[in-house]
């Protein structure tokens, strides 16, 4: 994949690839990071009963923790209302991520899910110009297609092009127009087209097998911004004698995961109404 066909204009879960693989969580841990998340997305401060109620975590435990969290100036306590919000302390734990570019925080991602599932990942920027273009890579540690930095494709193309048909849920006119000028090695019809666009949208990820080149089998799935617009995809690219259609599938899942797992870090839903957009 590193020859000129890496550019083409227009005309021209949580098996061994999750996050968690086959580790054991610490109750405790998870408890706090839920408080400390569900504080995040609120408006104003909130109360034990209320916090404890929304996360499920028992009163007593989300008292306990609460309390921890306060000692070490991660949420403050207001004693005349007796509720909770998120502290100053938790700026300690971000000043090594300011300045970090969107790849080099999603970079251990790549990386994780390449190791884990031994296939090529690449993360894509949806560019303002309708076309993908390569930013990031994880690369695994067995036999592997090459995808170089900077490779361009249009946005519609292949795996990722399914996947952000589904996010973009474009009209039916606008989508046959658009699949008319792509240029595929084994061009699928517009109806197989259009049926994974649908299956992208229901299942949170695509495939594409042997379509956009042939012997090279893709899933992908997409990460969205505050205002639900596709920023990024990230996909695995394969050699197809390599990947099954289980393997694949088990893939395309943890891909999907990896990417709401980062959608919920890089473009939190529902910020504080003081947060400044980006």
């Amino acid at each position: 994949m590193t020859s000129p066909k890496d550019e083409r204009s227009d005309s021209s879960s949580r098996n061994g690839g999750g996050r968690n693989g086959s580790t054991k969580d610490v109750g405790a841990v998870v408890n706090a990071i839920q408080l400390l998340r569900h504080l995040a997305h609120q408006q104003a401060p909130e109360g034990v009963a209320a916090i404890a109620r929304a996360t499920g975590v028992s009163p007593s435990s989300a008292f306990n923790i609460l309390r921890t969290l306060n000692n070490e100036g991660f949420v403050r306590f207001d004693e005349s209302s007796k509720t909770y919000q998120l502290g100053i302390g938790l700026s300690e734990l971000t000043v090594n991520l300011i300045g970090q570019s969107y790849a080099d925080l999603i970079q251990p991602e790549l990386e994780r899910l390449a190791l884990n599932l031994d296939i090529l990942i690449v993360l894509w920027r949806i560019t303002h110009d309708n076309h993908v273009s390569v930013i990031a890579r994880g690369i695994p540690n067995v036999a592997h297609v090459d995808v170089r930095l900077d490779s361009r494709l249009p946005e519609l193309i292949g795996a990722c092009g399914r996947a952000i048909a589904g996010v973009r849920d474009l009209p039916d006119a606008e989508l046959r127009r658009r699949f008319a000028r792509l240029r595929w090695e084994n061009p699928p019809s517009f109806e197989e087209y259009q049926k994974g666009v649908k299956e992208a949208r229901e299942r949170g990820w695509a495939l594409d097998d042997n379509c956009l080149y042939r012997g090279i089998s893709m899933v992908a799935s997409v990460l969205t911004d505050h205002h639900n617009q596709p920023r990024f995809a990230i996909s695995g690219i394969g050699i197809t004698a390599q990947h099954n259609a289980r393997g694949l599938a088990r893939a395309g899942e943890a891909i999907r995961d990896t990417a709401h797992f980062l959608e919920r870090s890089l473009f939190p839903r529902n910020l504080r109404k003081n947060t400044i957009d980006e």
